[in-house]
């Protein structure tokens, strides 16, 4: 089926709200198939896919070794009974989410308690988050939870509370409970550097007129926010992205992370990370948390968990988790009928054990330093255009701004759309759209890594805006 027809039938036959596409059908493209770091149209055209779609494709697109696991479960056990007749990857896989999250932890962490922990597995992100949500109302009893500016944690009705854009949530806002209080999500000295130096620029060109965008905050003024949150509301968690992705890979200072730790602990609340986009790997190590030695309560995982099979996951302290929920009686109280699927557990086990083999931690950590000085090269373009580049292994933005220091959205979605005719697969980050993100495959080699970069500077600086 040609993209034509693909495009006629979503049109008349899915929500118009889903699809975006132009007049013109420049735009969207269909996939027919994908391998490795590459994604072919329906047309036969072939795409460098620096997207991983979503962050999903951490070990390749159709990784032989996790679709053969998967094709082997689905002729053996297509389907079981998630919360009543278990199958044994599921236990497997719960054991083995346990010994790469709180058991490594604690053996990494000198003088610290040996800690295991307990899963509750879902199919998407949204509901990892929402077991976390829950698995903090059972522990505290307390109904708050302090999110960040610029956070999303999913569309569900639960974590639509805590994802901060104001286009998710205001048109179902009525019937949100709004237990979620944002406070700001702090910038590193990096940022603030480059907020600095733009800044004396926009004063010079457009006076002491107030730029749109919020100003860069740092972990003091967050602390304030937060102590007075505490003080005022009934608070049982923090939820946060230890990068934000969406976001529009917003990294914060080394000390955020143990910050949201110790008030925590001093609070008797839970701390949850959404490592959803940022875990295995993706950062340069299994989870963004490790770069600050950081044990949450509670990681929700997702997307690269399984390489392409909807599987999630919320995985607790052990200790935690039996003291908030009940042991039981014979009907779970949070289930769903595809709770712990069969393929994508098989699936999860074998994408852990690629990344593993294929040491792609290491390979990320190491690759997203050179993609950073490559995209580091890129000047300034002849439009007056602004780009800054920032990133954590292979989780990098360059933010497009306008003189006057706006976020320049109509330029970053417009150099996407001619990467993507030239066979460059991006996406763009952020509120306003304006930050071009790279989240390839982890398998991503540097010739291909700089053949991208050079074709977006290319765009930047040479085409018409």
């Amino acid at each position: 089926m040609k993209t034509q027809e693909t495009i006629t039938l979503l049109r008349d036959y899915e929500s118009r709200n889903v699809l975006f596409t132009e007049p013109d059908g420049s735009w969207p493209i269909v996939w027919e198939r994908a391998q490795g770091v590459h994604v072919w149209d329906a047309e036969g055209e072939k795409y460098l896919d620096l997207t991983a779609a979503f962050g999903v494709a951490a070990a390749g697109h159709a990784n032989t070794k996790v679709v053969r696991a998967g094709q082997r479960q689905m002729a053996k056990l297509l389907h079981a009974m998630g919360d009543v007749h278990p199958h044994a990857l599921k236990a497997q896989l719960a054991h083995k989410l346990s010994r790469l999250t709180f058991e490594r932890w604690s053996r990494l962490t000198p003088h610290a308690s040996r800690l295991t922990g307990k899963v509750i597995f879902s199919n998407s992100g949204f509901e990892a988050v929402e077991s976390a949500l829950k698995t903090a109302m059972l522990a505290t009893g307390k109904r708050g939870v302090i999110a960040f500016e610029g956070a999303y944690h999913g569309l569900g009705y639960g974590a639509l509370n805590a994802t901060h854009r104001e286009h998710f949530r205001s048109p179902f806002r009525s019937q949100l409970r709004q237990f979620g209080h944002f406070v700001p999500f702090p910038s590193s000295p990096s940022s603030r550097r480059r907020e600095e130096a733009h800044s004396e620029n926009r004063k010079s060109e457009i006076g002491n007129r107030k730029c749109s965008e919020p100003p860069h905050v740092g972990c003091y003024e967050v602390e304030e926010r937060i102590r007075q949150l505490f003080r005022r509301e009934k608070i049982g968690a923090i939820l946060v992205e230890p990068i934000q992705a969406r976001g529009g890979c917003n990294i914060p200072p080394p000390e955020f992370l143990p910050l949201l730790r110790k008030l925590c602990d001093e609070h008797g609340a839970l701390l949850i990370l959404d490592e959803i986009y940022t875990g295995f790997g993706r950062t340069g190590k299994w989870f963004a948390c490790e770069h600050s030695g950081v044990v949450p309560d509670l990681i929700c995982l997702g997307k690269a968990l399984t390489g392409g099979f909807p599987l999630s996951a919320c995985v607790g302290r052990a200790d935690g988790m039996d003291a908030a929920w009940p042991a039981s009686n014979g009907e779970a109280i949070h289930t769903s009928t595809f709770l712990g699927h069969p393929v994508g557990c098989a699936m999860a086990l074998a994408q852990i054990k690629e990344i593993q083999r294929l040491k792609l931690c290491g390979r990320s950590a190491a690759l997203g330093k050179f993609l950073l000085n490559e995209l580091a090269s890129i000047p300034n373009s002849k439009f007056q255009i602004q780009n800054s580049a920032r990133g954590c292994g292979l989780m990098a933005g360059v933010e497009l701004t306008l003189p006057n220091g706006k976020p320049a959205t109509e330029v970053a979605l417009h150099a996407i759309k001619q990467l993507l005719h030239r066979g460059y697969i991006f996406l763009p980050e952020g509120e306003h759209g304006n930050i071009i993100s790279f989240t390839p495959p982890l398998t991503i080699t540097k010739a291909q890594l700089t053949q991208a970069v050079a074709a977006l500077k290319k765009v930047l600086t040479t085409d018409e805006h």
